[in-house]
């Protein structure tokens, strides 16, 4: 059994800063990874991700000029390496047709890693498939580079470009950076995907993702008390009706607290961050392995009394559940 006075409770007193880098596909091109332990929710250090991908603009029309097998981009805003790029319109870039009876050809057009637009001829076939490389398919996109549209067409004939040939489907013919969309995982300090990124970069793998961050960097809460982690508590309701009895159940996450004892009350370090959004530890044992992770609100509320210890009553106000940390 654990020894009340051997317990410690730690909070996130600063940060160590990750500038905007690359993160790490865990393997499935939906979860990816960090060098952090924790993402820092603090006002100023929580994570900036942003995928590869348009952000405004970019669209593709049959060329103005009426030159055969051109097309013309309108100016766009996109996220290349983590870094908000601005590209000019680029008019008259040629599309590539299929040869004698391979009919059917995909041209991807694309923002390459050095903010130009760049067409990319697929291989041509006898009829068009989904699958990336393949004969009548969309070709693999390199690296770095977005995917902003695709062209098809059917004859080897050259022609003007038409509209209907012209294709932008979010998700399909074009990578965004909000698509598909994300959560931020702060307890394991990665990006979840709703779905797995498609794999349509060069060896299929997906786009890049990229983010800043900070991770949470640990101090004592050097007198504390009674603390009680973020649960959830739950209450049943029954409303009686002819012959039986309707019942429901509801759920509820209630606020974290602990008592802390301050120097003087306004220049205590653990005063300073009230009302910041911040981690705190809880060991039930300082010499042994298991915490309590919970991430909240501050809040603090102080007493003077006279002759003794200034308290604060502090509460966390957490968005999640405490969570049980073994390892």
């Amino acid at each position: 059994m654990a020894n009340a006075e051997n317990a410690k409770l730690q909070y996130e007193a600063g940060q160590t800063v990750y500038p905007m880098s690359a993160l790490t596909d865990s393997g499935d091109a939906t979860t990816f990874t960090s060098s952090a332990t924790l993402f820092s929710k603090k006002s100023g250090y929580a994570p900036d991700v942003r995928p590869n991908g348009l952000i405004t603009g970019g669209a593709i029309t049959p060329a103005a000029s009426g030159t055969n097998d051109l097309v013309d981009v309108a100016a766009l805003t996109c996220y290349l390496a983590g870094v908000k790029t601005s590209v000019a319109a680029d008019t008259d870039v040629a599309i590539t047709r299929g040869l004698t009876t391979d009919t059917h050809n995909i041209t991807s057009i694309t923002v390459k890693s050095d903010g130009t637009i760049e067409a990319i001829a697929g291989t041509g076939g006898t009829a068009f498939s989904a699958t990336r490389g393949a004969a009548g398919g969309p070709p693999f996109i390199p690296v770095g580079s977005i995917e902003i549209g695709q062209v098809r067409t059917t004859s080897v004939t050259a022609a003007a470009v038409a509209a209907a040939e012209i294709f932008q489907v979010v998700g399909v013919h074009q990578e965004r950076y909000d698509y598909p969309i994300f959560d931020i995982d702060y307890a394991n300090a990665a990006v979840d995907f709703a779905t797995a990124l498609p794999l349509i970069h060069t060896a299929s793998v997906p786009k890049k993702v990229y983010a800043s961050y900070a991770d949470p960097i640990f101090a004592d809460v050097q007198l504390a008390s009674d603390f009680v982690p973020a649960e959830t508590s739950h209450s049943v309701s029954s409303t009686q009706v002819y012959g039986t009895t309707i019942g429901s159940s509801s759920s509820s996450l209630g606020q974290g607290s602990f008592t802390a004892y301050l120097s003087d009350g306004i220049g205590d370090a653990l005063v300073g961050l009230k009302n910041a959004i911040l981690w705190f530890k809880f060991f039930p044992d300082r010499y042994k392995t298991p915490f309590l992770l919970t991430q909240g609100k501050l809040g603090i509320s102080r007493t003077f009394p006279a002759g003794d210890s200034i308290q604060a009553a502090c509460t966390i106000s957490a968005e999640k559940e405490s969570a049980e940390v073994n390892v």
